[in-house]
């Protein structure tokens, strides 16, 4: 049976991209491929990962496409073109319209680095939500894989890890050791757990 085909929608770096691919040509991810790497920054660092690993790239530049409405139209008609079934939200700084999420209902999943629903929903993003957990004085964070819906950080949850929070941690050590302890852990697994939903409901 055909794989189902992932877009993986990426703004910078593309870590967790890498992560998936890394877990894709490992074996990891029998039910599904990476078919199309979407950014929408021109020079993010996520489209020469996809350069190296031969996988196709699309770019809608928030600069050179103000406007979110008319990128999110031209997004969603390049992923129909790549015959994308799951897309995937990996370090994707914009958030998705309504109409977008509906278009691809129970069919987008994101990582949090977090463990939603704590520090999640409107401006906990990147290291605003390390910088939030110190503050807050926890001693446990993590991540967590969800579906995405038209509420921010508020859909079902596919998977979560913790990670313990050292007394002597910055947001930048945090954010790396719940990168490397969680999100290339779990993101993976969850895809891949997706794909083989996706699949069963097709047969």
């Amino acid at each position: 049976m055909e794989k189902v085909r992932i877009a993986i929608l990426c703004s910078g770096g593309g870590t967790n991209f890498q992560a998936i691919y890394d877990a894709q040509q490992a074996g990891m991810i029998p039910d599904g491929e990476i078919a199309l790497v979407v950014c929408d920054h021109a020079e993010a660092f996520a489209l020469e990962r996809a350069r190296r690993a031969g996988i196709p790239a699309a770019v809608f530049d928030r600069v050179a496409i103000p406007d979110r409405g008319e990128r999110e139209r031209r997004i969603l008609a390049c992923l129909k073109e790549n015959g994308a079934e799951l897309v995937v939200l990996a370090g994707f700084m914009t958030i998705l319209s309504p109409a977008f999420v509906a278009a691809y209902e129970n069919r987008i999943v994101n990582i949090h680095p977090a463990l939603l629903p704590n520090f999640g929903g409107k401006g906990f993003y990147g290291l605003h939500v390390h910088e939030a957990v110190l503050k807050a004085g926890v001693k446990v964070t993590g991540a967590t894989v969800h579906y995405v819906v038209a509420d921010c950080d508020a859909g079902p949850v596919i998977a979560q890890k913790e990670v313990e929070v050292k007394e002597n941690d910055t947001p930048e050590s945090l954010q790396k050791r719940v990168m490397r302890e969680a999100e290339w852990v779990i993101f993976p697994q969850a895809v891949e757990e997706v794909c083989k939903k996706i699949k069963g409901e097709q047969r």
